[in-house]
């Protein structure tokens, strides 16, 4: 049995360095400012498609992600990674979506991709938080869903159903769910496996149209006409039949007032001993300020 999987991967900020130019006037996120990173759990992800692209011999792994020009990165280490192919949205009428813009602008280029099986995707991205992009496109394509993923069991070839392990709160679970289908991965799932160095050889110089045209590469035409691998397609709105009121901006309801990084500091300390009475004080006190309880 052979596998057709989507891997839903976003170039992130870092919001680990998060500083005062971190925000535009509009409210949306000043890029250009932070480091630009692999999302965490979409790389949970992608080490889950990796798998079944292993465990089932003919399978191929494409990666989808949208941003600027230099989100092809996202692609680029995809395929040091093992993944076969993949997609740039990037348009500027897609920039300063939402998770409802972003949403829709997915599930019009997985339409325009047509052949799939499995898509994943990491349960949410560390700028936004909101858990939101994987089910939206779930929905927007009429599939059924499986969230907070942990591990993918088995693929059932004949009953064309998949089985996954989930986390939940509380405890695990083990659901089952038809081809096609959507399903996000938690951050502790298997972490992704490194680059591989064959892979890099091969795939460093993929580039899409805008960084080819940045770097001069435009100017060896020859090279991407014998290598056709190391072009990476980039679709605009136009080239996935999307409506420009539902991208961007213009079909983003939710808009960011700030992005801030805030630093706990521990104004009052108490030293408690291991002895009941130590305990039992802390947990009165606890439930008198209404800390607890």
């Amino acid at each position: 049995m052979s596998l057709r999987i989507i891997v839903l991967a976003k170039q992130v900020p870092d919001t680990r360095n998060v500083g005062k130019d971190a925000m535009k006037e509009d409210g949306t996120i000043n890029r250009a400012a932070l480091p630009a990173i692999f999302n965490p759990e979409d790389l949970n992800a992608l080490e889950q498609a990796l798998r079944l692209k292993d465990a089932y011999p003919g399978s191929t792994v494409t990666l989808l992600t949208m941003g600027p020009g230099r989100a092809a990165e996202i692609i680029r280490e995809g395929l040091y990674r093992g993944a076969d192919g993949g997609y740039l949205l990037t348009d500027r009428a897609f920039a300063g979506a939402d998770t409802l813009a972003t949403s829709y602008a997915l599930a019009t280029a997985i339409k325009k991709i047509n052949d799939y099986d499995i898509i994943l995707g990491g349960r949410q991205a560390i700028d936004g938080d909101t858990a939101q992009v994987g089910p939206q496109v779930a929905e927007k394509l009429g599939l059924t869903q499986i969230t907070y993923a942990e591990e993918i069991l088995n693929v059932d070839e004949a009953a064309r159903r998949i089985t996954v392990k989930r986390h939940i709160d509380g405890g695990v679970e083990t659901v089952e769910g038809p081809l096609p289908i959507v399903i996000t991965v938690n951050g502790s799932a298997a972490p992704c496996r490194p680059r591989n160095a064959k892979l890099v050889m091969k795939y460093k110089r993929a580039l899409g149209a805008q960084e080819k045209a940045a770097a001069g590469a435009i100017s060896y035409p020859e090279l991407y006409e014998s290598r056709p691998y190391l072009n990476i397609p980039e679709w605009s709105v136009k080239d996935v039949d999307g409506d420009l009121a539902q991208c961007g901006l213009s079909g983003s309801p939710t808009k960011v007032k700030t992005v801030q990084n805030i630093v706990f500091q521990a104004k009052e300390s108490k030293t408690l001993t291991g002895s009941d009475k130590d305990v039992e004080d802390l947990i009165v006190e606890l439930l008198a300020n209404h800390t607890i309880g």
